[in-house]
């Protein structure tokens, strides 16, 4: 999903990009920020993992907010 957004970003700007170079791109981009020596990039172990894949924005919201309200009842 990442890499057919970022295809779309792209291409929507006029640029020639192959969908399979993004995808390996973001996969090697990722595989160093994950294994990086210095502040290597990891979900924090109180985070809440929200999956925005096939989410409209307003949906990821209304997602973040039962997740706060969930876990703080005044959170509103």
């Amino acid at each position: 999903v990442r890499a057919e957004r970022r295809y779309k970003e792209l291409t929507e700007k006029g640029e020639k990009v192959n969908l399979e170079d993004i995808m390996s791109d973001i996969k090697s981009r990722d595989e160093q920020d994950m294994n990086r020596k210095v502040s290597p990039l990891v979900q924090a172990g109180d985070a809440v993992l929200v999956d925005t894949s096939s989410l409209s924005i307003d949906e990821v919201v209304d997602a973040i907010i039962k997740i706060a309200c969930d876990k703080n009842p005044d959170f509103i």
